[in-house]
């Protein structure tokens, strides 16, 4: 397919005001202060207990409670796949390491967030454990954190305006749009092109 052929589509109006214009920067502000805060506070509390940072035991228990399945009721976690994947975690023992992971990602992620650095992808990485909360059978604050989540996702170019965002982006730019840092040089016509190093 060529671009003649590919059809292009704009955002509507309404999705360039809610995610990619100024003034509406100050309310992802807001609710990128919001939910970062939220992962420092659980972050913190996992990086000064030694169950989670130590031993791995909190999540451990965390794991067993989840896999459990009730003589009466329903069990905490709904899909078989996803039981058999947390089973597999804690028949090798994984929950040791895991829990360090668990306890500094929400921490990075919670920093990432309050400096507006690389708001869209934290706000990715929070919304995936917060769906491996949910997952885990565990509601408590993650289906309205991953919400405000996707929500900064989509608001990626704007979400971190008011933060390091505002420089970083410019800078580092993205995969599919390099900025000055990784900007390919360009060689003025009729120059020699530099020869390879060796």
């Amino acid at each position: 397919m060529n671009d003649q052929e590919l059809v292009r589509f704009r955002d509507s109006p309404v999705a360039r005001f809610l995610f990619g214009s100024v003034p509406m920067a100050v309310v992802w502000l807001i609710l990128r202060l919001y939910v970062g805060w939220q992962w420092v506070e659980a972050g913190r509390h996992k990086l000064e207990d030694p169950s989670w940072v130590a031993t791995g035991a909190a999540l451990q228990g965390y794991w067993q409670r989840a896999v459990a399945i009730p003589e009466q009721g329903k069990p905490a976690v709904s899909f078989d796949w996803y039981r058999a994947f947390l089973e597999g975690l804690l028949a090798g023992g994984h929950y040791v390491w895991f829990a360090k992971l668990v306890a500094f990602g929400e921490t990075a992620i919670g920093v990432a967030l309050v400096l507006g650095a690389f708001t869209g992808l934290a706000a990715f990485c929070g919304a995936f454990l917060n769906w491996n909360f949910m997952m885990a059978g565990s509601a408590s604050t993650n289906p309205v954190l991953f919400v405000l989540a996707l929500g900064l996702i989509l608001a990626w170019k704007i979400g971190g305006y008011w933060g390091l965002d505002r420089w970083l982006l410019p800078v580092l730019g993205t995969p599919w749009q390099p900025g000055r840092v990784w900007r390919p040089r360009v060689h003025p016509p009729g120059a020699p092109a530099p020869a390879p190093s060796t």
